[in-house]
């Protein structure tokens, strides 16, 4: 049976027949959340239709419900309900980025690509995209629009954005959360070459950029001094967060000191501990000899 209304109709339409939407930027991962999807639908079924639009040769591409329909083709179904609506590429766009952006989980990468595409679809439509205006948000335009899908500011939507100039091997140290945000889109503003050599440096190195080091190589790729052994040395400077550090819960501790000791006079305990196995075992080396 049909429903069909003025824009769409709902209707069961053979998963055969849908063709996944041109550079979706959303990933389908194997995982719990894809497991709990399958379960949920082996109980109850499809609860919410997919969206889809007519494509060539009688197939239909997915708007929404990509996680839908894979899970649906692991579980062995053939057929889903949908609706089917007549949209415009920029439609398309932004109801595809609209949908996935209500995820649970969503990659640094995804949210990059899903913002430039919404983007560059509302400004085939006419609207104002400010792309190279400054990053202090005194109106409202479309920055604005798109961060309110999530709550972010306009700021936030650029920098994402500007994620989408990372070498894919640096994107996904973004997406693993090796690189932070900031730090990312310092890096993004180095030309393709220079990004590799950083990937070079941090493979070598076992380690990522600070903030302060990603900021410094922008600012010598844009005077165009930038060269190979400038990254590694500066790869190979220690960082704050890269020295080392022990931590021990402080009940572990509590049972060798007294309750009312502070953090500071257990620190000075374990301190002078330390010193006096050190010269104990200086003592023994030097009767052993």
């Amino acid at each position: 049976m049909t429903e069909t209304t003025k824009e769409a109709r709902i209707e069961k339409i053979p998963i055969a027949r849908m063709v996944p939407f041109k550079s979706h930027p959303f990933k389908v991962q194997e995982g719990e959340e894809l497991d709990r999807l399958k379960e949920s639908i082996e109980k109850s079924g499809v609860l919410v239709p997919v969206l889809l639009r007519p494509a060539e040769n009688g197939n239909y591409e997915v708007i929404s419900g990509h996680r839908r329909m894979t899970a649906c083709k692991a579980l062995g179904i053939d057929t889903i309900p949908a609706i089917v609506k007549e949209l415009s590429d920029e439609e398309a766009v932004i109801a595809m980025v609209d949908a996935n952006l209500q995820r649970e989980h969503i990659l640094p990468s995804e949210k990059a690509f899903a913002y430039k595409m919404k983007m560059d679809a509302m400004k085939r439509q006419g609207q104002r995209t400010d792309l190279t205006s400054s990053q202090v948000a005194t109106k409202k335009d479309a920055a604005s629009d798109i961060g309110a899908v999530l709550g972010e500011s306009r700021d936030s939507v650029f920098r994402y954005i500007r994620l989408t100039n990372l070498i894919p091997e640096l994107l996904d140290l973004v997406d693993q959360g090796d690189i932070a945000l900031n730090t990312a889109v310092a890096l993004s503003y180095l030309k393709p070459y220079e990004q590799e050599w950083v990937h070079e440096a941090i493979e070598y190195e076992e380690c990522t950029p600070s903030l302060s080091q990603a900021c410094r190589l922008k600012k010598a790729s844009q005077s165009r001094t930038l060269e190979r052994e400038d990254v590694m040395l500066m790869m190979q400077e220690e960082k704050p967060n890269q020295r080392c550090m022990v931590k021990i819960p402080r009940e572990e501790l509590n049972r060798f000191f007294p309750s009312h000791y502070t953090e500071e006079q257990i620190k000075q305990a374990i301190l002078r501990t330390l010193e006096f196995i050190r010269q104990q075992r200086s003592r023994e080396d030097r009767d052993g000899r």
